[in-house]
């Protein structure tokens, strides 16, 4: 069974830092590319960041770009969101997921496991 946990989330001030940390067990992790997605009420989860399965290709989503940094560590099995200089419309439930394949897609269909997801509040 594939269990996938997030933690780090908390309520930070505008220009604060939060570290993300996702944890995967039931899967071979190093063998797959790894997201972060985000949700905010009355809006489509939207995709944030991805990681291939080696850790050398990453993507980020526009408003996160030279903010936000993903990382993996695949002796851990766990991949890493270090969230600097946060916006209060950064403020969303923070998800992980476990892709399909090695490779990494912005496709909400090309990730098969789920965690239950980390509130993230930033407060102006």
């Amino acid at each position: 069974q594939v269990q996938v946990d997030e933690s780090g989330g908390g309520s930070v001030q505008a220009g604060g830092s939060l570290r993300l940390s996702c944890t995967i067990s039931g899967r071979t992790f190093s063998l797959y590319a790894i997201a972060w997605f985000r949700s905010t009420p009355g809006k489509e989860r939207e995709i944030v960041s991805t990681i291939n399965s080696n850790g050398g290709a990453t993507w980020y989503q526009n408003s996160v770009k030279g903010r936000f940094t993903i990382s993996r560590d695949n002796a851990k099995d766990t991949v890493y969101l270090q969230m600097n200089s946060l916006k209060p419309e950064d403020t969303a439930v923070y998800y992980c997921a476990v892709g399909k394949t090695a490779y990494s897609s912005n496709r909400y269909g090309d990730y098969n496991d789920w965690g239950q997801g980390t509130q993230v509040t930033v407060s102006s």
